[in-house]
């Protein structure tokens, strides 16, 4: 998802709850950790219980957060994760190699619902776009592939421009909006949701969702 998560727009959240079976959603916020990430669990908390739904914040802020075995089973036995914020890079300082990314790299193979928004979608990408300048950088690889621009409703034309052009050529590159996104089903097809317009990059010129019909999670 591009961002801008658990506000009116978002409908498709009801979706993603009733795909993971779950009446629970584990929030990491860890790309909130110094911009009040209490106020992300705050938001996520009335927006699913109008949904039916209530939310575990998995207080994940540092890396030694992720090294916490009431964490890492926290995220083991989720059916449904939530990842949000505006920091990719300190997603991946604080997820890298960790228990906790093992455990929801696990969860996720198991079936579980996987939710990136924000710098929640970059960091699941290897390569991942750094939001900070456009170029690309180390994300978390468990999408291999595909990079995305977060918030690209925000960006200049140019800089979007910009960052496609700098992707390497087996390289595609999504242009996501705040609240809309891409969404992988169990049967591998690729679909939007949202109302805003994603749009499929490959080199300078546009490709279609069809480009992404070959790219799946790979740790």
């Amino acid at each position: 998802m591009g961002g801008g998560e658990f506000c009116e727009g978002c409908e498709f959240d009801a979706d993603f709850l009733v795909a993971s079976g779950a009446t629970e959603v584990a929030l990491l916020a860890t790309g909130f950790a110094y911009e009040n990430p209490q106020r992300a669990v705050e938001q996520a908390t009335g927006w699913f219980a109008a949904l039916g739904a209530s939310v575990r914040e998995v207080p994940v802020y540092g890396r030694a957060d992720a090294l916490v075995a009431e964490h890492v089973d926290a995220i083991a036995s989720s059916r449904f994760v939530y990842l949000v914020g505006t920091s990719p890079m300190h997603m991946v300082s604080v997820l890298k190699g960790t228990p906790l990314f093992e455990a929801l790299v696990a969860a996720w193979h198991g079936g579980a619902v996987l939710v990136g928004s924000g710098a929640g979608a970059d960091v699941l990408c290897d390569p991942m776009v750094d939001t900070r300048g456009g170029a690309f950088t180390v994300g978390l690889g468990l999408v291999s592939g595909m990079a995305v621009i977060p918030r690209s409703d925000t960006w200049s034309p140019d800089k979007v421009r910009r960052t496609a052009e700098l992707a390497p050529d087996d390289l595609v590159v999504v242009s996501l909006p705040e609240r809309s996104g891409i969404v992988r089903d169990p049967d591998g097809t690729w679909r939007t949701v949202g109302a805003g317009l994603v749009t499929v990059h490959r080199g300078p010129g546009h490709a279609t969702l069809e480009d992404l019909g070959g790219i799946v999670g790979t740790k």
